[in-house]
């Protein structure tokens, strides 16, 4: 029964460590060109700049000025449902590393893909080129829009420190 146990943990340990890959952006960015250039099921329908999902950017309203206690909501958020698979840095975890995330992607992008995985992973290019490099669909978290709009504003936060 140990050496059961004990061949659980070592496969466990192995898929974890090889789970996403090192931090060699030159094939991160290339898989992910690579995507991108694929095209989705209706491209007319389908904006990659707001993602599939019911936010819009008049709907979020970002300011520039970052609101600190959304931040502070998101990043306790984010402690309990994001951390375990995501960095504030550029490194990979699980997932992508956060930083820069905001001036990559949208807001709308980020809050459709935040709380509407499935169908983003399915339908838009970037999204399935992270998942050709870490190999593991994001989970729906079941976010609540308030707690969304939180962890966005903490991913801003989080992008305008150094």
């Amino acid at each position: 029964m140990m050496k059961t146990y004990l061949l659980l943990a070592c496969l466990l340990l192995a898929a974890f460590f090889t789970s996403c890959g090192g931090d060699d952006k030159s094939t991160s960015e290339s898989a992910t060109q690579d995507a991108a250039q694929k095209t989705v099921a209706d491209p007319e329908k389908y904006d990659p700049k707001r993602g599939e999902g019911k936010f819009t950017a008049e709907s979020i309203a970002l300011s520039d000025k970052i609101d600190d206690a959304k931040a502070k909501a998101g990043e306790d958020v984010a402690g309990v449902k994001c951390t375990s698979c995501h960095k504030t840095t550029t490194e990979k975890l699980v997932g992508p590393g956060w930083k820069g995330v905001t001036s990559r992607r949208t807001g709308e992008w980020i809050m459709n893909f935040i709380t509407n995985p499935d169908p983003m992973i399915d339908k838009d290019p970037q999204a399935q080129a992270m998942l050709e490099l870490c190999l593991v669909r994001m989970p729906n978290q079941n976010l609540t829009d308030d707690n969304a709009r939180a962890i966005l504003e903490f991913m801003r936060k989080n992008d305008q420190s150094k």
